[in-house]
């Protein structure tokens, strides 16, 4: 069974709304797509806004002191924690256009291993992997490691892409929201073959 097949949406993504090209001309990640997470939360402009907002000022890679590819390396191991399908396919197109190679999206399987990742990459991965999961993971030791390679400004970069995502997966799991077929695609590359997210959208 293809274990990234389209899910029926329990709101269906609409049409873009007149009034919102500012807003949808910013969602370029997946082949220039704009979201079906988007086009469900259209509904709610003043949401839509404020999403896109905080959106951009965690993704802002002029005053980010951590590499944007590697955030959203980020967002999408916190993603697989929360077993969010459709946001670990989408992260893993944001990656692979934030200058994350093939190689290295592979090896995020098996980051503590792989030659790919430094020490303080594998550290932040395993923040996001703990702080992904409900009730919360992450301890004090785990915080105190990742203060040994992180600056403080840098730490708040980093929870603030999961948390971000936090807000993103259950949306997308609330409303079944269906991968896009451009979405759909990356995430049978990439996702499929490893299992991950099983039962979920």
């Amino acid at each position: 069974m293809n274990r990234f097949n389209k899910p029926v949406p329990r709101l269906k993504p609409l049409p873009p709304a007149p009034g919102l090209d500012d807003v949808f001309s910013r969602f370029n990640c997946v082949g220039a797509i704009i979201p079906n997470a988007i086009l469900i939360m259209q509904r709610r402009p003043k949401i839509l806004r404020a999403y896109v907002q905080m959106m951009g000022a965690v993704s802002d890679p002029e005053t980010s002191e951590v590499d944007i590819g590697f955030k959203r390396l980020i967002a999408h191991v916190a993603s697989r924690a929360a077993g969010c399908r459709y946001c670990m396919s989408h992260t893993a197109a944001l990656a692979l256009g934030s200058g994350i190679d093939d190689a290295k999206l592979e090896a995020v399987w098996e980051y503590r291993t792989s030659p790919l990742y430094t020490e303080a990459e594998r550290i932040a991965l395993d923040m996001a992997l703990a702080a992904g999961v409900v009730p919360n993971a992450v301890t004090d030791e785990m915080f105190a490691k990742l203060r040994e390679h992180w600056s403080d400004g840098q730490i708040v970069e980093i929870v603030a892409m999961i948390s971000l995502f936090g807000f993103l997966n259950r949306w997308n799991d609330t409303f079944a929201t269906p991968l896009e077929d451009e979405a759909l695609a990356i995430g049978q590359k990439y996702l499929a073959p490893h299992g991950w997210g099983a039962g979920k959208h």
